[in-house]
């Protein structure tokens, strides 16, 4: 494949090895990379914009390979894509890529993940994203989930990728020889359990501290063909997990089933 313009951003920061990682896997291909990512971790944070105070962006080159024009921005996931495509790059990508995040974006999880966010906004400005996630919070083997994301992204891109087609990729956290197959996968839905922690402070004053714990469901499935497996079961059964998303959230449900009729 020719060179590319790729612009990458993700929400675990500028100094987090995934974003080092997938940066160096496209400069080392032969395509021109450029990050604007957070300056610091902004995880959870969904497509949050910064209103109230500005941003600053300060070059990061020298924290990535030999190659890569970075930029640590102040803002939110959301804010250091937009202001890469308003601002800081002087011609639109051919791509944009967020991750590799450290730990999944499975499932219903998607409506709060930045990595998810990130590349959504490219989607937005009708460009061909990609969101890629390290599906364990401690697996740190980020190569395989480079390559994979990489070469997904060229096959899409060769096979004319639709306008409006966000991809949301999961590797499972599995040696690239022990990964299993690549699948599209429907989006599962994800339950947490206890989800604050009560703690108290040391003045006696109570405060909560949001942690929770997983409950997976392997079956239950928001959208999609059902013969697809859930992405939550995909990455269980330790394969790579590829789920088509798109910013559209208009009821796909039947007219008869809403709970109100008017008139049309």
């Amino acid at each position: 494949m020719s060179s590319l313009r790729i612009l990458i951003s993700n929400d675990d920061g500028v100094f987090a090895e995934g974003i080092q990682t997938l940066a160096a896997e496209a400069v080392g291909r032969g395509h021109v990379v450029t990050v604007v990512c957070p300056d610091q971790e902004r995880s959870a944070t969904g497509h949050g914009l910064t209103m109230q105070t500005p941003l600053r962006a300060e070059r990061a080159d020298r924290l990535f390979a030999d190659g890569v024009t970075a930029w640590a921005c102040s803002g939110t996931p959301s804010d250091c894509v937009k202001l890469a495509l308003g601002r800081l790059l002087s011609a639109p990508p051919d791509l944009v890529l967020s991750g590799i995040n450290h730990g999944p974006n499975l499932g219903s999880d998607v409506f709060y993940s930045g990595t998810v966010s990130a590349a959504m906004e490219g989607t937005l400005e009708g460009l061909p994203a990609l969101a890629v996630s390290s599906a364990c919070f401690d697996w740190r083997q980020f190569a395989p989930a480079a390559v994979l994301a990489l070469d997904v992204a060229e096959a899409a891109l060769a096979g004319a990728w639709p306008e409006g087609l966000l991809l949301n990729l999961n590797v499972p956290a599995l040696p690239i020889e022990r990964i299993g197959s690549l699948r599209w996968c429907r989006p599962a839905v994800r339950r947490y359990r206890d989800q604050f922690d009560q703690r108290t402070d040391p003045r006696g004053r109570t405060y909560y501290w949001l942690a929770g714990e997983v409950v997976d469901d392997l079956e239950s499935a928001t959208a999609g063909p059902r013969d697809w497996p859930t992405d939550v079961a995909q990455i269980h059964a330790g394969g790579a997990a590829l789920t088509p998303l798109q910013p559209e959230l208009f009821w796909r449900g039947g007219l008869e089933d809403l709970p109100v009729q008017l008139g049309r």
